[in-house]
């Protein structure tokens, strides 16, 4: 009997997932994959700390193979990363201005080759786990499939013309994180890898992957002493970005009163209410309660935290004092500086404006 298919404008069934989400397990890694990975490689001659370059490797691929895939499954069968692995060559490199001066220079974290494929493999069934489970959250526009800073942007400044065309005010907090990837707690991160459904078993490769990295600078020929990574998502690799997601998974979740939405670590805390004071109630509240949820997880730094308030010019002209008070823990209070510019479309013929700082750049 053919199946019926739905009529023209009707949603397709959507697929029922078991009640219970399973746990994640790691699938062995078949030779095929390894040969694709390491032949896709670019044809670069820096190497990591193993002094073997990509190149080399990527020529290698048809012979090197099998003994590649057999390391890296069993890596994941017992939970063991070798150190080497783990060892991360730091090479900085100049962008423009005085070279004396250190902050005038960028840095690149080079691998083991062999340790990038093998992430590579753990982040695509990472990846397709939490997608069949549909874990990851919506609010979520980095790292993510189809998605970028200009699809965060439409769903913000969607929403906040929203506001507009209903008469609201929306205020808007975002939130500035000082070196967001750098100061990642590895124990909350293990503890939420736990939550999202990665068995014991599994965690202990993860754990292992976290622990015991070390990294090294290199420069003109000299390399310096080796010291440990005690904090942070691992430079330089797949599996890391997708990591820091899970990390900060949750956030959304704590703002019940308010909109949050993400690219990577960048935060945008909104809500719309017909008042200012009203305003000022919910998103003290809300911010509050983010302060509380950063605590041991990440930097959140006061100063460049600013706020941005948003309506139709006659309803921003009626307000005396159109800035907002938001306290944070420390006693101070976040920025909001006026700027004149229209940066949203027109509601209704109406002409948009903001009062905002220079913060424009989300």
């Amino acid at each position: 009997m053919q199946s019926e298919r739905p009529h023209a404008g009707q949603a397709p069934p959507t697929v029922q997932r078991p009640c219970i989400r399973q746990e994640f397990s790691f699938r062995p890694v078949p030779v095929s994959v390894v040969t694709k990975l390491l032949s896709n490689q670019k044809m670069k001659y820096q190497s990591g700390p193993d002094q073997i370059p990509a190149m080399l490797l990527k020529i290698s691929a048809p012979a090197i193979a099998n003994p590649v895939a057999t390391l890296i499954n069993e890596s994941l069968v017992t939970g063991c990363i070798p150190k080497l692995w783990k060892t991360a060559r730091v090479v900085p490199i100049h962008k423009s201005g005085d070279s004396t001066l250190v902050s005038n220079y960028r840095t690149i974290s080079l691998l083991l080759v062999i340790s990038k494929i093998c992430k590579k493999c753990v982040y695509t069934q990472l990846r397709d786990y939490y997608q069949y489970w549909n874990y990851l959250t919506t609010d979520q526009s980095g790292f993510r499939p189809n998605h970028s800073t200009t699809t965060a942007l439409l769903k913000v400044c969607n929403d906040i013309q929203a506001g507009m065309e209903q008469g609201s005010l929306t205020e808007a907090i975002f939130l500035y994180f000082a070196k967001a990837f750098d100061t990642v707690d590895h124990g909350i991160l293990l503890k939420k890898l736990k939550d999202s459904g990665i068995g014991d078993g599994i965690l202990s490769w993860f754990q292992s992957y976290v622990s015991d990295r070390l990294q090294y600078v290199s420069i003109s020929g000299s390399s310096s002493l080796p010291l440990p990574v005690t904090c942070g998502v691992p430079q330089g690799s797949i599996l890391g970005p997708l990591l820091f997601t899970i990390f900060i998974n949750d956030k959304p979740n704590i703002c019940k009163a308010s909109t949050v939405h993400m690219y990577a670590d960048d935060t945008v805390i909104y809500t719309s209410k017909p008042t200012l004071p009203q305003l000022e109630a919910v998103l003290q509240e809300q911010f509050t309660v983010v302060e509380k949820w950063i605590k041991h997880k990440l930097f959140l730094t006061a100063d460049n935290t600013v706020t941005m308030l948003f309506g139709t010019v006659p309803k921003l002209h009626k307000l005396q004092n159109p800035h907002l008070c938001v306290g944070t823990k420390s006693n101070g209070t976040l920025t909001t500086v006026t700027v004149q510019k229209q940066i949203l479309p027109e509601p209704h013929g109406k002409k948009a404006n903001c009062t905002s700082n220079a913060y424009a750049g989300y």
